[in-house]
């Protein structure tokens, strides 16, 4: 059955299903229709599959024309009919793994969704898990769900994980060049998966086991969240000192070994940091341990979006300003510049804050024209224009996401008061007094 599977990818005569066409499956299912491959992609959300029948994208790096050209051909399509899973040869699964109210793992998504395929399995399916999860997950806790079916793995079925690693908005790599990481529960699994991904990715890193692959991805993350902390904590420090943090980072950035530059912010967003670190945390504690770094960047990172606020009220305030009341306009809500991903911004924390302390808040985002709601924010604003006299009428203007696309030159003639957590105006040159680093 092996070499039969192995042949059928290679001579892209396998059918791959695709679950979950968010910011990871989408770039997923282009990449296998662009390397000649029929896809099927499987979403409960109604809208997105209408959307994408229609030849429509609703991911600004995923044009339309690409999905529609697809639809047309009968190389793609998508459904909520999960019953038809029995229809492809491969299946990846590309869905949420979100934190819960009290910060830990919440598995549903990924659960429910075993389940589902669990109900209509059959023999030869290769199955790949690439949701961000701990240690232990594919095979302590989708595999018996699979196995319920009366299949056995790596002889019925093959099960893997293989985490996704996009970077919405990066130019230089994409989902084709980005080295992925494939693991499978026996030798066999690994083989096909490994082959599965050889078709539309440059390089392929085989590791020993799933818990292997799961802990890579979480390692990735927890660097990047615990360096991004230790700047945010560095930028506090600093400031009492009247030391400017990011020309210490300018200068430090210049030693050629030992040194990785981070930036400081609002706090964190996306998919990734603000969560993933969090897996692995609470999975420590069933082996009697406390993952300490990661806990007290979390609390620094989380603390980062009322550091902003306390700024703004001391900015209003050497101002003869009270924040209750005060016209506050947001710079940007996606969670990183020049991108149309809005989650876990920091934006939305930022602006929750000050509705609470009573301010007057609108925003601004020329990738969002009105606030979508998500699982923890529900505010119903629109992206207001960024005129001279909408500017002049806000008592205080806070960037929080610096797209490249703003004028700053504009933005800074006609504000009165701005709140920079980005060093946006710095790095150009614009250092004005109506300008307040956060």
């Amino acid at each position: 059955m092996v070499n039969d599977l192995k042949n059928k990818i290679i001579k892209k005569e396998a059918k791959i299903g695709v679950i979950g066409l968010g910011y990871v499956g989408l770039p997923l299912v282009r990449e296998f229709l662009k390397n000649g491959f029929k896809v099927v992609g499987f979403d409960i959300d109604p809208n997105k599959v209408e959307m994408l029948n229609q030849g429509r994208s609703y991911i600004k790096h995923i044009q339309s024309d690409f999905i529609a050209s697809a639809v047309k051909d009968k190389t793609f399509e998508a459904t909520t009919n999960f019953a038809r899973l029995k229809e492809v040869d491969a299946i990846i699964v590309c869905v949420p793994t979100p934190l819960g109210e009290h910060m830990e793992p919440d598995l549903s998504y990924v659960l429910n969704t075993a389940k589902t395929i669990s109900e209509n399995i059959r023999k030869g399916h290769i199955i790949v898990l690439e949701s961000t999860t701990y240690p232990g997950t594919t095979d302590e806790e989708v595999l018996p769900i699979l196995e319920k079916s009366g299949l056995k793995v790596g002889e019925d079925f093959f099960l893997g994980f293989s985490p996704e690693r996009e970077d919405p908005g990066n130019k230089q790599y994409t989902t084709a060049t980005i080295p992925k990481i494939v693991s499978g529960i026996t030798p066999q699994c690994l083989e096909l998966i490994k082959t599965l991904y050889d078709q539309i990715v440059v390089t392929t890193v085989p590791v020993s086991s799933t818990r292997v692959a799961e802990a890579v991805k979480l390692l990735e993350n927890i660097y990047r969240g615990v360096n991004i902390a230790l700047v945010n904590e560095l930028k506090m420090i600093f400031e009492r000192m009247n030391i400017d943090i990011w020309e210490v980072i300018e200068a430090a950035k210049t030693k050629p070994f030992g040194f990785q530059p981070f930036y400081p912010g609002p706090g964190l967003g996306g998919h990734c940091i603000p969560i993933d670190p969090f897996y692995l945390s609470w999975k420590a504690k069933e082996y009697d341990m406390t993952a300490r770094f990661i806990e007290l960047s979390g609390e620094i990172n989380t603390f980062m979006p009322y550091y902003v606020v306390d700024k703004a009220i001391r900015a209003l305030n050497a101002h003869g300003k009270s924040i209750k009341g005060a016209k506050i306009l947001i710079l940007g809500v996606s969670y990183k510049p020049d991108i149309d991903d809005m989650r876990e911004s920091p934006a939305l924390k930022i602006i929750k804050i000050l509705l609470d302390e009573g301010a007057h808040v609108e925003y601004n985002d020329p990738f969002f024209p009105e606030l979508v709601p998500v699982r923890k924010y529900q505010i119903p604003l629109k992206s207001v224009e960024l005129t001279a006299e909408n500017l002049k009428k806000f008592d205080l203007v806070i960037v929080v996401t610096n797209h490249s696309s703003y004028d700053y030159e504009f933005i800074r003639k006609h504000a009165n008061l701005i709140l920079d957590t980005r060093n946006a105006f710095k790095i150009r040159g614009l250092k004005e007094g109506n300008i307040i680093k956060a």
